[in-house]
Formats: C-alpha cells, structure tokens, sequence
C-alpha cells in the first residue's frame, strides 16, 4: 500500500528486517519477528511470543508506547469488519486479569482477516 493508504490509516506491512534491528533492544533473546502491520505511524507486531502494540505520540513521534500482550495472555479476541455506513473496523482483545478488552480502531482497507488470522495461529 502506498502513502495515500498509509495517510488514511489502513495498515500496511511492514518489512520485518528493517524493523528487527529497530526493536531489538526490546526483543527477548530467543524472540523472532513474524508479522507486522503500520498505521500511520503505530504498528501491531507479531512475534513468536507475544503482541506488540507500538503507539508513536507528540508531533515528533520520540515518545513511545509499547505494549506487550503474550499470547498466553489472550483469553479471546474479536474482529469486526467495517460496514456499508461504519468505515472502520474493531480490534478487541481480552486479557486474563482485565474487565475490558484492549480495543484498537482500524480504518477501512486494514487487512483486518490477515490480523485475525496471525492472532489465531499464534496464540494456539
């Protein structure tokens, strides 16, 4: 997906050899990438142990929100797909210990089933 995309908030892949050496200082030492998405300037990363959801904020993007959700974590999930009138799609996630889900708004074009799909493969 091109800029336009990314300027309207749909995620876009990210290449996960860039993106290794960015994280690594937050990275386990048996910890490896497998999939991430952009949306605009946050990210949803996949590794082989846990989610991580990256929140860049302020105008410069220098102060940054990491958190980490293991997949051992998550009791269940839910994705819900954008309609005719509604743009934007729905993230929930459920964490053992928490009333309320982690909920993440996605826009319109977001590959919302590939997101659903690494969550169910990885947290099986």
């Amino acid at each position: 997906m091109g800029l336009l995309d990314s300027l309207m908030g749909n995620a876009s892949e990210v290449n996960l050899s860039e993106l290794t050496q960015e994280l690594s200082p937050i990275m386990a030492d048996d910890e490896s990438l497998t999939l991430a998405y952009k949306v605009i300037r946050d990210m949803f990363v996949f590794t082989n142990k846990r989610l991580i959801l990256i929140d860049k904020q302020g105008v410069t993007g220098k102060k940054v929100s990491y958190h980490s959700v293991p997949y051992k974590s998550i009791t269940h999930f839910e994705v819900e797909t954008a309609g005719t009138f509604d743009m934007d799609s729905e993230l929930k996630i459920w964490i053992s210990g928490q009333k309320d889900p982690l909920v993440k708004e996605l826009k319109r074009g977001t590959d919302v089933v590939g997101i659903q799909k690494t969550i169910a493969n990885l947290s099986l």
